[in-house]
């Protein structure tokens, strides 16, 4: 399974969380997905599926593939706290964490697990082929999490750089990391 995080744009510049607003990618975002056909040049997909989102869907575009929206890839709904920081967050909740506490009305983390669940068990049952899944930082570390077996918090350690590229595997009937947070350029 690869998971790919959209590119760039002003918001992830910025670091502001960015989950329903659907803003668009920067040059350098549009850049980074151009790139990310290098990296997935010749490969085949037996399934592709994209975030509802634009810039996940242009995204794939730029890498060269037709995007697929599926709803369950759209990143973590964060509610009230919607282009904020995470530092302006602490400022009003101190010691605030999305993996423990979720969002004021958005999305908590059992509901993230109870969204994405369903969709790794999916994914495993066509085991054997080849899955390219373009999404976001929170939601594809939270369906990283679940696919390796973890606890949702463990999506915390999983860094994603927009524009990266990932691969999860299955080695003898474990879940294994093949390849984490690739990127043409850094």
């Amino acid at each position: 399974m690869w998971l790919i995080r959209h590119g760039e744009t002003e918001w992830t510049l910025n670091r502001r969380h960015t989950g329903n607003t659907d803003i668009p990618l920067t040059e350098h975002g549009r850049e980074q997905a151009r790139e990310l056909r290098l990296l997935l040049d010749g490969t085949d997909f037996d399934l592709l599926l994209t975030s509802p989102r634009r810039r996940a869907a242009d995204t794939a575009e730029l890498a060269g593939f037709e995007p697929k929206p599926d709803p369950r890839l759209a990143e973590w709904d964060y509610g009230d706290y919607e282009g904020k920081t995470t530092a302006e967050i602490h400022r009003e909740r101190p010691g605030w964490e999305i993996w423990q506490d979720g969002c004021p009305g958005g999305e908590s983390p059992e509901q993230i697990k109870a969204r994405l669940e369903p969709l790794v068990g999916e994914l495993r049952a066509t085991a054997g082929g080849r899955i390219a899944l373009f999404g976001h930082g929170h939601g594809l570390r939270a369906l990283a999490a679940i696919w390796l077996g973890l606890e949702l918090e463990a999506g915390r350690a999983l860094l994603l750089d927009p524009g990266s590229l990932s691969i999860l595997g299955d080695d003898r009937g474990i879940a294994v990391v093949e390849l984490w947070n690739r990127q043409l350029h850094r």
